[in-house]
């Protein structure tokens, strides 16, 4: 690590282990572990260690490492670097370090000198299973030691400048929730109705939802006999008697507790409105043969995009190309990992095939593709969707749930009208959440530069009556070497007593 080289004269560079004391975590006997709060909090570092105290989840009733409260709490591995305050006296696992100020060394002055190393550390850590950094290396951690009362000063400042940047970034998060709330409020009004309510009293659509699911319905099964004659043809084969009987009825919504829809709108099932198949299962072992070709996975897809970057590539059958394939306007769903994230796709995705964690569901051209993906995200993060996946551990939207699946069917123009004000209100709000990110990254930069400045000298003025650090330092030693002469002292007797 650099530090600034031109630190001033009243400064000194010390390891940290000689002006503070450190303590390397360690787990207790898993034993001694409890949920009931008898013991000491326990912390192990781990990954929800940072800014934020973690809840206590876990107590030690025999702990092994203690930290005092008021004490630094380094995370040493998996992640390295963060760093918080002890609230109270904890146990620590072996995720964390303990360090605690010398005399003459302000402990706030250490914290933030963690915080303005932070990004450092978190590059310095080794290990093939989890970075992590030793005991050996926190304490040859090179510190910019200023003089006492400088330390009191420039804790002061950070502290101020802190309190105003802190308050600005919560203005900047709050400003952020209000806006996911808001899409979610407008999901809502747009799925219930209410939405586009003043635009019905003013607009009569030529056909309500009941006489468009007719319609779809016609085509679906239009559809189905012309794919039937075709195969007919295709074999030189003459269409057999009845041969229209043995139509697939589509699922029918299940309406029972679910709410009332506007006048003018129906319930229709997913299977009712378009057709749904599963991508092709990836089998290294089986395909072979045929195109290498690109295909989108269920992390391609996320709400309202798709991602289409370092796309993997597998074989596909000349048969296959066209079952695999996408047309601008399908929709993706994903049958796993978050199920229910859907996008739709572009003509850019037409040349691309998708994979068996992925639905494509092709819409019979009178149901609006972004209404279904507006649907699916508004039942997704209100949690009603999950009623419809199966797996305790492990979700998975199933097809036969998926095309069972009940959602609203609003006369065509009034679908139009929902998806426009949608995309219009939705994209207001991303352009402020971008703006709001590009100020907290701001902020986050503002911090690091007042970090900077405070730890090479430059934040408060040097005061010359200050006493300089290299004679802290010398202090410091001096009753460190005192103390080890006590104790040494101290076993000396009690070896005399022995005897």
């Amino acid at each position: 690590m650099n530090l600034n080289d031109n630190l001033p004269d009243s400064w000194a560079l010390t390891a940290l282990d000689q002006v503070a004391y450190i303590e390397m975590g360690q787990s207790p006997d898993s034993r001694f572990y409890n949920a009931e709060g008898t013991g000491l909090p326990f912390f192990q570092g781990k990954a929800e260690f940072g800014i934020r105290f973690p809840e206590v989840r876990k107590w030690c009733s025999e702990p092994t490492k203690i930290a005092e409260a008021g004490d630094v709490l380094l995370s040493i591995r998996a992640p390295v670097g963060p760093t918080n305050i002890a609230q109270v006296c904890s146990c620590i696992g072996r995720g964390l370090a303990a360090i605690r100020a010398e005399k003459g060394v302000n402990q706030l002055y250490l914290f933030y000198f963690f915080r303005h190393i932070e990004s450092w550390l978190s590059e310095q850590g080794t290990g093939s299973t989890f970075a992590a950094i030793s005991g050996q290396f926190v304490k040859q951690i090179e510190f910019a030691l200023a003089p006492t009362e400088e330390q009191l000063r420039i804790v002061e400042k950070l502290e101020e400048l802190f309190s105003d940047l802190d308050a600005g970034v919560a203005e900047l998060k709050a400003a952020q929730k209000k806006l996911a709330q808001y899409r979610q409020s407008l999901l809502k009004a747009a799925v219930e109705g209410s939405l586009t309510a003043e635009w019905r009293t003013k607009n009569t659509p030529k056909e309500t939802g009941a006489q468009l699911l007719e319609r779809i319905l016609k085509e679906r099964r239009a559809r189905w006999e012309e794919k039937q004659l075709a195969r007919f043809k295709e074999q030189a084969k003459t269409p057999p008697k009845g041969w229209q009987d043995k139509y697939p009825e589509p699922v029918q919504p299940d309406t029972t507790n679910l709410p009332e829809l506007p006048e003018g709108w129906v319930w229709a099932s997913v299977d009712q409105v378009g057709e749904v198949f599963l991508g092709k299962m990836l089998d290294k072992t089986k395909h072979q043969t045929g195109a290498m070709l690109p295909y989108l996975r269920n992390i391609s897809v996320r709400w309202g995009s798709i991602e289409t970057h370092d796309l993997p590539e597998m074989y596909y059958e000349e048969d296959e190309l066209e079952r695999y394939g996408l047309a601008s306007g399908d929709v993706l769903v994903c049958e796993g990992g978050e199920p229910g994230r859907a996008a739709v796709c572009g003509k850019e995705h037409e040349k691309l095939k998708y994979q068996k964690a992925l639905h494509r569901v092709r819409l019979f051209s009178l149901y609006e593709s972004d209404l279904l993906v507006f649907y699916l995200e508004h039942l997704a993060k209100t949690g009603m969707l999950e009623q419809y996946f199966t797996g305790s551990t492990i979700k998975h939207f199933t097809k036969e749930s998926f095309i069972a699946l009940p959602i609203p069917l609003p006369p065509i123009c009034e679908q139009s009208e929902i998806v426009e004000h949608l995309k219009l209100a939705i994209q207001c709000a991303q352009e402020q959440d971008a703006a709001i990110i590009h100020s907290l990254t701001q902020a986050a930069a503002q911090r690091k530069n007042i970090l900077k400045s405070a730890f090479s000298g430059q934040l408060v003025l040097q005061d010359p009556n200050d006493e300089p650090a290299s004679l802290l330092l010398e202090r410091i030693r001096a009753e460190r070497q005192k103390g080890e002469s006590s104790t040494k002292k101290r076993s000396s007797r009690k070896k005399v007593a022995k005897l």
